[in-house]
Protein backbone atom coordinates (compact mmCIF):
# COMPACT_ATOMS: atom_id res chain seq x y z
CA UNK A 1 0.00 0.00 0.00
CA UNK A 2 2.80 2.41 0.94
CA UNK A 3 4.56 1.63 -2.36
CA UNK A 4 1.40 2.39 -4.33
CA UNK A 5 1.00 5.70 -2.54
CA UNK A 6 4.58 6.63 -3.41
CA UNK A 7 3.87 5.83 -7.05
CA UNK A 8 0.80 8.04 -7.00
CA UNK A 9 2.67 10.96 -5.44
CA UNK A 10 5.50 10.50 -7.94
CA UNK A 11 3.03 10.63 -10.82
CA UNK A 12 1.59 13.83 -9.40
CA UNK A 13 5.06 15.36 -9.28
CA UNK A 14 5.71 14.42 -12.90
CA UNK A 15 2.42 16.03 -13.90
CA UNK A 16 3.22 19.27 -12.05
CA UNK A 17 4.48 20.87 -15.25
CA UNK A 18 1.39 20.06 -17.31
CA UNK A 19 -1.47 22.39 -18.12
CA UNK A 20 -3.31 21.85 -14.83
CA UNK A 21 -0.58 23.91 -13.11
CA UNK A 22 -0.42 26.70 -15.71
CA UNK A 23 -0.11 30.15 -14.12
CA UNK A 24 -1.91 33.15 -15.57
CA UNK A 25 0.42 35.48 -17.45
CA UNK A 26 -0.70 38.73 -19.01
CA UNK A 27 -0.59 38.43 -22.83
CA UNK A 28 2.54 40.03 -24.25
CA UNK A 29 0.95 41.15 -27.52
CA UNK A 30 -1.69 43.49 -26.10
CA UNK A 31 -2.60 46.49 -28.33
CA UNK A 32 -0.99 49.09 -26.06
CA UNK A 33 0.85 51.02 -28.78
CA UNK A 34 -0.68 54.28 -30.01
CA UNK A 35 -3.77 54.03 -27.82
CA UNK A 36 -3.84 57.81 -27.50
CA UNK A 37 -4.00 60.41 -30.22
CA UNK A 38 -3.65 64.19 -30.42
CA UNK A 39 -1.84 64.45 -27.08
CA UNK A 40 0.65 66.98 -28.41
CA UNK A 41 -2.05 69.12 -30.02
CA UNK A 42 -4.16 69.16 -26.86
CA UNK A 43 -1.28 70.36 -24.72
CA UNK A 44 -1.53 67.22 -22.56
CA UNK A 45 1.68 65.31 -21.95
CA UNK A 46 2.05 61.66 -22.92
CA UNK A 47 4.99 59.31 -22.67
CA UNK A 48 6.68 58.12 -19.50
CA UNK A 49 5.22 60.78 -17.21
CA UNK A 50 3.12 60.84 -14.06
CA UNK A 51 -0.43 59.88 -14.93
CA UNK A 52 -3.07 62.50 -14.11
CA UNK A 53 -5.28 59.61 -13.01
CA UNK A 54 -2.76 58.72 -10.28
CA UNK A 55 -3.35 62.01 -8.48
CA UNK A 56 -5.41 61.72 -5.27
CA UNK A 57 -8.85 63.18 -5.83
CA UNK A 58 -8.26 65.82 -3.16
CA UNK A 59 -5.47 67.27 -5.31
CA UNK A 60 -7.75 67.42 -8.35
CA UNK A 61 -10.87 68.78 -6.64
CA UNK A 62 -9.54 71.41 -4.26
CA UNK A 63 -12.81 73.17 -3.36
CA UNK A 64 -13.31 72.43 0.41
CA UNK A 65 -17.08 72.14 0.07
CA UNK A 66 -16.78 69.75 -2.86
CA UNK A 67 -14.27 67.66 -0.90
CA UNK A 68 -16.76 67.44 1.96
CA UNK A 69 -19.49 66.26 -0.42
CA UNK A 70 -17.21 63.61 -1.96
CA UNK A 71 -16.23 62.34 1.49
CA UNK A 72 -19.91 62.10 2.43
CA UNK A 73 -20.67 60.21 -0.77
CA UNK A 74 -17.82 57.76 -0.18
CA UNK A 75 -19.14 57.10 3.32
CA UNK A 76 -22.87 56.89 2.59
CA UNK A 77 -23.56 56.13 -1.08
CA UNK A 78 -25.66 52.98 -1.42
CA UNK A 79 -24.00 51.69 -4.58
CA UNK A 80 -20.54 51.96 -3.04
CA UNK A 81 -21.66 50.27 0.18
CA UNK A 82 -23.16 47.42 -1.85
CA UNK A 83 -19.92 47.08 -3.82
CA UNK A 84 -18.03 46.88 -0.53
CA UNK A 85 -20.36 44.13 0.71
CA UNK A 86 -19.77 42.20 -2.51
CA UNK A 87 -16.03 42.51 -1.90
CA UNK A 88 -16.44 41.25 1.66
CA UNK A 89 -18.35 38.22 0.35
CA UNK A 90 -15.57 37.46 -2.13
CA UNK A 91 -12.95 37.75 0.61
CA UNK A 92 -14.99 35.46 2.85
CA UNK A 93 -15.24 32.89 0.03
CA UNK A 94 -11.46 33.00 -0.42
CA UNK A 95 -10.75 31.72 3.10
CA UNK A 96 -12.22 28.20 2.56
CA UNK A 97 -10.32 27.98 -0.73
CA UNK A 98 -7.07 28.77 1.09
CA UNK A 99 -7.79 26.12 3.74
CA UNK A 100 -8.92 23.48 1.26
CA UNK A 101 -5.51 21.77 1.50
CA UNK A 102 -6.12 21.01 5.17
CA UNK A 103 -8.24 18.08 6.38
CA UNK A 104 -11.70 18.64 7.82
CA UNK A 105 -12.18 17.45 11.40
CA UNK A 106 -15.51 16.46 12.97
CA UNK A 107 -16.34 15.31 16.49
CA UNK A 108 -19.06 12.66 16.08
CA UNK A 109 -19.90 10.87 19.35
CA UNK A 110 -22.52 8.09 19.28
CA UNK A 111 -24.35 6.20 21.98
CA UNK A 112 -26.89 3.37 21.83
CA UNK A 113 -29.01 1.48 24.30
CA UNK A 114 -30.40 -1.89 23.18
CA UNK A 115 -32.31 -4.75 24.80
CA UNK A 116 -33.47 -8.07 23.27
CA UNK A 117 -36.58 -9.88 24.56
CA UNK A 118 -36.63 -8.08 27.86
CA UNK A 119 -33.02 -8.79 28.68
CA UNK A 120 -30.79 -6.29 30.45
CA UNK A 121 -30.13 -3.20 28.36
CA UNK A 122 -26.77 -2.98 26.68
CA UNK A 123 -25.14 0.43 26.47
CA UNK A 124 -22.50 1.14 23.85
CA UNK A 125 -20.72 4.32 22.89
CA UNK A 126 -18.18 5.56 20.38
CA UNK A 127 -16.36 8.88 20.84
CA UNK A 128 -14.29 9.43 17.70
CA UNK A 129 -12.79 12.40 15.90
CA UNK A 130 -13.28 11.88 12.15
CA UNK A 131 -10.94 13.40 9.61
CA UNK A 132 -11.37 13.71 5.86
CA UNK A 133 -8.69 14.92 3.50
CA UNK A 134 -9.90 15.49 -0.05
CA UNK A 135 -7.09 16.17 -2.49
CA UNK A 136 -9.47 16.36 -5.44
CA UNK A 137 -8.07 15.79 -8.90
CA UNK A 138 -4.54 16.91 -9.66
CA UNK A 139 -4.28 20.70 -9.45
CA UNK A 140 -7.99 21.22 -8.76
CA UNK A 141 -7.57 22.70 -5.28
CA UNK A 142 -4.83 25.06 -6.46
CA UNK A 143 -6.90 26.27 -9.41
CA UNK A 144 -9.99 26.75 -7.27
CA UNK A 145 -7.90 28.84 -4.89
CA UNK A 146 -6.58 30.95 -7.77
CA UNK A 147 -10.13 31.45 -9.04
CA UNK A 148 -11.22 32.61 -5.60
CA UNK A 149 -8.33 35.09 -5.52
CA UNK A 150 -9.37 36.33 -8.95
CA UNK A 151 -12.93 36.82 -7.73
CA UNK A 152 -11.62 39.01 -4.92
CA UNK A 153 -9.54 41.09 -7.33
CA UNK A 154 -12.55 41.41 -9.63
CA UNK A 155 -14.69 42.61 -6.72
CA UNK A 156 -11.98 45.13 -5.80
CA UNK A 157 -11.99 46.45 -9.37
CA UNK A 158 -15.79 46.65 -9.34
CA UNK A 159 -15.69 48.68 -6.13
CA UNK A 160 -13.04 50.94 -7.65
CA UNK A 161 -15.28 51.44 -10.69
CA UNK A 162 -18.17 52.53 -8.49
CA UNK A 163 -15.90 54.84 -6.48
CA UNK A 164 -14.39 56.45 -9.58
CA UNK A 165 -17.81 57.02 -11.13
CA UNK A 166 -19.17 58.32 -7.83
CA UNK A 167 -16.43 60.93 -7.42
CA UNK A 168 -16.85 62.08 -11.01
CA UNK A 169 -20.64 62.23 -10.63
CA UNK A 170 -20.51 64.31 -7.45
CA UNK A 171 -17.96 66.67 -9.01
CA UNK A 172 -20.04 67.03 -12.17
CA UNK A 173 -23.21 67.88 -10.27
CA UNK A 174 -21.35 70.28 -7.99
CA UNK A 175 -19.86 72.19 -10.92
CA UNK A 176 -23.26 72.10 -12.62
CA UNK A 177 -24.69 73.89 -9.60
CA UNK A 178 -21.91 76.49 -9.75
CA UNK A 179 -22.54 77.00 -13.47
CA UNK A 180 -26.28 77.40 -12.92
CA UNK A 181 -25.62 79.84 -10.07
CA UNK A 182 -23.42 81.91 -12.37
CA UNK A 183 -26.04 81.87 -15.14
CA UNK A 184 -28.76 82.83 -12.67
CA UNK A 185 -26.73 85.74 -11.28
CA UNK A 186 -25.96 87.02 -14.76
CA UNK A 187 -29.61 86.65 -15.81
CA UNK A 188 -30.83 88.53 -12.72
CA UNK A 189 -28.34 91.34 -13.36
CA UNK A 190 -29.48 91.42 -16.99
CA UNK A 191 -33.12 91.64 -15.89
CA UNK A 192 -32.30 94.65 -13.75
CA UNK A 193 -30.50 96.26 -16.68
CA UNK A 194 -33.39 95.65 -19.05
CA UNK A 195 -35.88 96.96 -16.50
CA UNK A 196 -33.86 100.16 -16.49
CA UNK A 197 -33.81 100.10 -20.30
CA UNK A 198 -37.61 99.81 -20.45
CA UNK A 199 -37.99 102.85 -18.21
CA UNK A 200 -35.51 104.75 -20.35
CA UNK A 201 -37.38 103.80 -23.53
CA UNK A 202 -40.69 104.91 -22.00
CA UNK A 203 -39.14 108.28 -21.10
CA UNK A 204 -37.77 108.61 -24.63
CA UNK A 205 -41.24 107.89 -26.04
CA UNK A 206 -42.70 110.69 -23.94
CA UNK A 207 -39.98 112.98 -25.32
CA UNK A 208 -40.83 111.82 -28.87
CA UNK A 209 -37.35 110.35 -29.25
CA UNK A 210 -38.65 106.83 -30.04
CA UNK A 211 -41.88 105.11 -30.93
CA UNK A 212 -44.24 102.66 -29.21
CA UNK A 213 -42.96 99.72 -31.26
CA UNK A 214 -39.45 100.12 -29.84
CA UNK A 215 -40.88 100.35 -26.32
CA UNK A 216 -42.93 97.20 -26.85
CA UNK A 217 -39.87 95.36 -28.14
CA UNK A 218 -37.86 96.39 -25.06
CA UNK A 219 -40.67 95.20 -22.77
CA UNK A 220 -40.87 91.88 -24.63
CA UNK A 221 -37.12 91.34 -24.23
CA UNK A 222 -37.39 92.14 -20.53
CA UNK A 223 -40.22 89.63 -20.00
CA UNK A 224 -38.30 87.01 -21.95
CA UNK A 225 -35.36 87.41 -19.58
CA UNK A 226 -37.65 87.20 -16.54
CA UNK A 227 -39.11 83.96 -17.91
CA UNK A 228 -35.72 82.22 -17.87
CA UNK A 229 -35.15 82.87 -14.15
CA UNK A 230 -37.71 80.31 -12.83
CA UNK A 231 -36.32 77.72 -15.24
CA UNK A 232 -32.81 78.23 -13.89
CA UNK A 233 -34.05 78.12 -10.30
CA UNK A 234 -35.87 74.84 -10.98
CA UNK A 235 -32.73 73.38 -12.62
CA UNK A 236 -30.74 74.29 -9.50
CA UNK A 237 -33.34 72.72 -7.24
CA UNK A 238 -33.51 69.55 -9.34
CA UNK A 239 -29.71 69.19 -9.43
CA UNK A 240 -29.53 69.65 -5.65
CA UNK A 241 -32.15 66.93 -5.18
CA UNK A 242 -30.26 64.53 -7.45
CA UNK A 243 -27.00 65.20 -5.62
CA UNK A 244 -28.72 64.60 -2.27
CA UNK A 245 -29.92 61.22 -3.54
CA UNK A 246 -26.35 60.28 -4.45
CA UNK A 247 -25.26 61.41 -0.96
CA UNK A 248 -27.98 59.17 0.55
CA UNK A 249 -29.78 62.04 2.25
CA UNK A 250 -33.13 63.80 1.98
CA UNK A 251 -33.44 66.67 -0.54
CA UNK A 252 -32.00 69.90 0.85
CA UNK A 253 -29.94 72.92 -0.25
CA UNK A 254 -26.27 72.25 -1.03
CA UNK A 255 -23.64 74.64 0.32
CA UNK A 256 -21.13 75.52 -2.39
CA UNK A 257 -18.46 77.93 -3.56
CA UNK A 258 -18.23 80.21 -6.56
CA UNK A 259 -17.86 79.32 -10.22
CA UNK A 260 -14.99 81.73 -10.87
CA UNK A 261 -12.93 80.42 -7.93
CA UNK A 262 -12.47 76.86 -9.19
CA UNK A 263 -8.96 75.69 -10.05
CA UNK A 264 -7.53 72.48 -11.48
CA UNK A 265 -3.97 71.09 -11.66
CA UNK A 266 -1.96 72.51 -14.52
CA UNK A 267 -0.38 69.12 -15.31
CA UNK A 268 -2.89 66.83 -17.05
CA UNK A 269 -0.39 64.18 -18.19
CA UNK A 270 -2.00 60.97 -19.45
CA UNK A 271 1.12 58.85 -18.87
CA UNK A 272 1.98 55.76 -20.87
CA UNK A 273 -0.89 53.66 -22.29
CA UNK A 274 0.21 50.58 -20.34
CA UNK A 275 -0.79 52.38 -17.11
CA UNK A 276 -4.42 51.90 -18.10
CA UNK A 277 -3.95 48.22 -17.22
CA UNK A 278 -3.36 49.03 -13.58
CA UNK A 279 -5.57 52.14 -13.29
CA UNK A 280 -8.80 51.55 -15.20
CA UNK A 281 -11.25 49.38 -13.23
CA UNK A 282 -13.08 48.16 -16.34
CA UNK A 283 -9.78 47.00 -17.86
CA UNK A 284 -8.90 45.32 -14.57
CA UNK A 285 -12.23 43.52 -14.51
CA UNK A 286 -11.77 42.36 -18.09
CA UNK A 287 -8.32 41.01 -17.22
CA UNK A 288 -9.70 39.24 -14.15
CA UNK A 289 -12.31 37.62 -16.39
CA UNK A 290 -9.48 36.32 -18.57
CA UNK A 291 -7.51 35.19 -15.51
CA UNK A 292 -10.54 33.31 -14.18
CA UNK A 293 -11.06 31.68 -17.58
CA UNK A 294 -7.45 30.45 -17.56
CA UNK A 295 -7.99 28.66 -14.25
CA UNK A 296 -11.32 27.29 -15.49
CA UNK A 297 -9.39 25.71 -18.37
CA UNK A 298 -6.90 24.31 -15.86
CA UNK A 299 -9.78 22.80 -13.91
CA UNK A 300 -11.20 21.26 -17.07
CA UNK A 301 -7.78 19.66 -17.69
CA UNK A 302 -7.52 18.44 -14.10
CA UNK A 303 -10.86 16.63 -14.40
CA UNK A 304 -9.08 14.02 -16.58
CA UNK A 305 -6.81 12.99 -13.69
CA UNK A 306 -7.59 10.90 -10.62
CA UNK A 307 -9.20 12.31 -7.50
CA UNK A 308 -7.76 11.21 -4.15
CA UNK A 309 -9.57 11.15 -0.79
CA UNK A 310 -8.16 10.09 2.57
CA UNK A 311 -10.39 9.70 5.60
CA UNK A 312 -10.04 8.23 9.06
CA UNK A 313 -11.22 8.35 12.63
CA UNK A 314 -9.71 7.85 16.09
CA UNK A 315 -11.29 7.72 19.53
CA UNK A 316 -12.65 5.42 22.21
CA UNK A 317 -15.41 2.81 22.12
CA UNK A 318 -16.70 0.07 24.36
CA UNK A 319 -18.20 -1.84 21.46
CA UNK A 320 -15.84 -4.65 20.56
CA UNK A 321 -18.19 -6.33 18.14
CA UNK A 322 -19.25 -9.44 19.98
CA UNK A 323 -18.34 -8.12 23.43
CA UNK A 324 -18.83 -4.95 25.44
CA UNK A 325 -15.76 -3.69 27.27
CA UNK A 326 -15.70 -1.12 30.01
CA UNK A 327 -13.84 1.12 30.12
CA UNK A 328 -13.68 1.71 26.38
CA UNK A 329 -10.71 0.92 24.21
CA UNK A 330 -8.87 3.12 21.73
CA UNK A 331 -10.11 2.73 18.14
CA UNK A 332 -8.48 3.98 14.91
CA UNK A 333 -9.29 3.48 11.25
CA UNK A 334 -8.08 4.91 7.93
CA UNK A 335 -9.48 4.71 4.40
CA UNK A 336 -7.97 5.88 1.14
CA UNK A 337 -9.76 6.09 -2.20
CA UNK A 338 -8.82 7.07 -5.73
CA UNK A 339 -11.25 7.80 -8.57
CA UNK A 340 -9.95 7.82 -12.13
CA UNK A 341 -12.42 8.97 -14.79
CA UNK A 342 -12.58 6.50 -17.68
CA UNK A 343 -15.73 7.21 -19.66
CA UNK A 344 -18.14 10.09 -18.98
CA UNK A 345 -20.09 10.25 -22.24
CA UNK A 346 -17.68 12.82 -23.66
CA UNK A 347 -18.54 15.35 -20.93
CA UNK A 348 -14.93 15.95 -19.89
CA UNK A 349 -13.75 16.71 -23.43
CA UNK A 350 -16.79 18.91 -24.03
CA UNK A 351 -16.14 20.85 -20.83
CA UNK A 352 -12.51 21.36 -21.84
CA UNK A 353 -13.51 22.60 -25.28
CA UNK A 354 -16.03 25.01 -23.72
CA UNK A 355 -13.43 26.29 -21.24
CA UNK A 356 -10.89 26.94 -24.02
CA UNK A 357 -13.50 28.83 -26.06
CA UNK A 358 -14.43 30.93 -23.03
CA UNK A 359 -10.76 31.70 -22.45
CA UNK A 360 -10.36 32.91 -26.04
CA UNK A 361 -13.51 34.99 -25.70
CA UNK A 362 -12.23 36.53 -22.47
CA UNK A 363 -8.94 37.41 -24.21
CA UNK A 364 -10.84 39.21 -26.95
CA UNK A 365 -12.89 41.02 -24.32
CA UNK A 366 -9.73 42.09 -22.50
CA UNK A 367 -8.17 43.46 -25.67
CA UNK A 368 -11.37 45.30 -26.57
CA UNK A 369 -11.63 46.80 -23.08
CA UNK A 370 -8.12 48.20 -23.50
CA UNK A 371 -8.97 49.63 -26.92
CA UNK A 372 -12.17 51.14 -25.52
CA UNK A 373 -10.15 52.74 -22.74
CA UNK A 374 -7.74 54.25 -25.24
CA UNK A 375 -10.65 55.52 -27.32
CA UNK A 376 -12.25 57.13 -24.27
CA UNK A 377 -9.02 58.85 -23.24
CA UNK A 378 -8.52 60.12 -26.79
CA UNK A 379 -12.09 61.41 -26.94
CA UNK A 380 -11.83 63.23 -23.62
CA UNK A 381 -8.52 64.72 -24.73
CA UNK A 382 -10.25 66.05 -27.82
CA UNK A 383 -13.10 67.42 -25.71
CA UNK A 384 -10.64 69.13 -23.40
CA UNK A 385 -8.76 70.63 -26.34
CA UNK A 386 -12.01 71.90 -27.88
CA UNK A 387 -13.25 73.36 -24.59
CA UNK A 388 -9.96 75.19 -23.97
CA UNK A 389 -9.93 76.72 -27.46
CA UNK A 390 -13.60 77.68 -27.25
CA UNK A 391 -13.15 79.33 -23.86
CA UNK A 392 -10.12 81.29 -25.08
CA UNK A 393 -11.94 82.52 -28.20
CA UNK A 394 -15.12 83.26 -26.26
CA UNK A 395 -13.18 85.31 -23.71
CA UNK A 396 -11.76 87.41 -26.54
CA UNK A 397 -15.28 87.81 -27.95
CA UNK A 398 -16.60 88.97 -24.57
CA UNK A 399 -13.74 91.46 -24.23
CA UNK A 400 -14.52 92.94 -27.64
CA UNK A 401 -18.27 93.06 -26.98
CA UNK A 402 -17.69 94.80 -23.63
CA UNK A 403 -15.64 97.40 -25.51
CA UNK A 404 -18.34 97.71 -28.20
CA UNK A 405 -21.12 98.15 -25.61
CA UNK A 406 -19.21 100.92 -23.82
CA UNK A 407 -18.40 102.71 -27.05
CA UNK A 408 -21.96 102.40 -28.36
CA UNK A 409 -23.30 103.90 -25.14
CA UNK A 410 -20.79 106.73 -25.34
CA UNK A 411 -21.78 107.46 -28.95
CA UNK A 412 -25.45 107.42 -28.02
CA UNK A 413 -24.84 110.02 -25.31
CA UNK A 414 -22.77 112.35 -27.49
CA UNK A 415 -23.76 111.54 -31.06
CA UNK A 416 -27.43 111.38 -32.08
CA UNK A 417 -26.54 109.27 -35.10
CA UNK A 418 -26.45 106.26 -32.79
CA UNK A 419 -29.89 105.09 -31.64
CA UNK A 420 -30.77 103.69 -28.25
CA UNK A 421 -31.81 100.46 -29.94
CA UNK A 422 -28.20 99.99 -31.06
CA UNK A 423 -27.04 100.25 -27.45
CA UNK A 424 -29.61 97.61 -26.45
CA UNK A 425 -28.45 95.34 -29.25
CA UNK A 426 -24.82 95.70 -28.11
CA UNK A 427 -25.80 94.88 -24.52
CA UNK A 428 -27.83 91.87 -25.64
CA UNK A 429 -24.92 90.52 -27.71
CA UNK A 430 -22.60 90.94 -24.72
CA UNK A 431 -24.94 89.12 -22.37
CA UNK A 432 -25.38 86.24 -24.83
CA UNK A 433 -21.60 85.91 -25.19
CA UNK A 434 -21.15 85.99 -21.39
CA UNK A 435 -23.63 83.13 -21.00
CA UNK A 436 -21.79 81.18 -23.72
CA UNK A 437 -18.50 81.81 -21.90
CA UNK A 438 -19.95 80.31 -18.72
CA UNK A 439 -20.99 77.23 -20.70
CA UNK A 440 -17.54 76.96 -22.33
CA UNK A 441 -15.80 77.14 -18.95
CA UNK A 442 -18.17 74.48 -17.63
CA UNK A 443 -17.38 72.27 -20.65
CA UNK A 444 -13.69 72.57 -19.78
CA UNK A 445 -14.43 71.54 -16.19
CA UNK A 446 -16.38 68.53 -17.42
CA UNK A 447 -13.56 67.59 -19.79
CA UNK A 448 -11.07 67.59 -16.90
CA UNK A 449 -13.39 65.40 -14.82
CA UNK A 450 -13.94 63.02 -17.75
CA UNK A 451 -10.19 62.76 -18.39
CA UNK A 452 -9.55 62.03 -14.72
CA UNK A 453 -12.20 59.31 -14.78
CA UNK A 454 -11.00 57.90 -18.10
CA UNK A 455 -7.49 57.52 -16.66
CA UNK A 456 -8.83 55.57 -13.68
CA UNK A 457 -8.61 58.39 -11.17
CA UNK A 458 -10.30 58.47 -7.77
CA UNK A 459 -8.66 55.38 -6.30
CA UNK A 460 -7.27 57.27 -3.31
Amino acid sequence: MRTHLIYILGACALLSSCKVYRNYERPSDLPTDNLYRDTAESGVLAGDTVNFGNRPWREVFTDPQLQSLIEQALASNTDLLQADLTLQQAEAALKPARLAYLPSLNFTPEGTISSFDGSKATKTYTIPVAASWQFGSIGSLRNQKQKAKTTVMQAEAAKQSVQTSLIASVANMYYTLLMLDEQLNLTQETAKLWEKNVKTMEAMQVAAMTNSAAVAQAKANYQGILATIPTLEQSIRSTENTLCSVLHQAPQPIARGRFDQQQFPADLSVGVPLQLLSNRPDVKMAEMTLRSAVYDTNLAHSAFYPSITLSGSAGWTNNGGGAITNPGKFLASAIGSLVQPLFNNGALRANLKIAKAEEESALLGFEQALLNAGEEVSTTLGAYQTAVKQAESRQKQVDQLEKAAKETWALFQHDRSTTYLETLTAQQSLISAQLDLISDKFDRMQAVISLYQALGGGRN
